[in-house]
């Protein structure tokens, strides 16, 4: 693992059905993996993401930077890690993914999100708050 600090991680296992036919994980399968780690991310800083929704905020992604560096393949564990900054209207998550046990980089990513509040691009007061805590 590179000397970097991180936030939170989030541990995953490989499902078989994740693969393709090369028997490694499919390249989209990579952002299923992402989301879910931000999306728990959000609940341990105590944000629910379907509660949001339902009041009318939506954190959307506005771009996907990933860089694919080593496969992972079916019944690998492999640990999602995240950070998280705000430069602007935008939030920056870093996650980088690493197979386990031997910390082998698979992925880095810049996951760029933008809040829409009753359908207008806005800041989200009580999600900058909960990524505050961990910027």
């Amino acid at each position: 693992m590179e000397n970097k600090k991180y936030v939170y991680e989030l541990e995953f296992k490989v499902r078989d059905y994740e693969c393709d036919i090369q028997g490694v994980v499919n390249n989209s399968v990579y952002q299923n993996y992402l989301e879910h780690c931000r999306h728990e991310f959000l609940l341990h800083a105590g944000l629910d993401f379907t509660d949001m929704f339902k009041r009318g905020i939506m954190a959307v992604v506005a771009r996907a930077d990933i860089q694919y560096k080593f496969p992972l393949s079916g019944g690998d564990k492999f640990v999602c890690r995240l950070n998280v900054e705000k430069k602007g209207i935008k939030y920056l998550f870093y996650q980088d993914i690493y197979r386990l046990p031997d910390e082998k980089l698979c992925i880095k990513a810049i996951i760029t999100a933008v809040t829409v509040i009753n359908g207008k691009l806005s800041v989200s007061d009580e999600l900058d708050a909960a990524v505050l805590k961990f910027g």
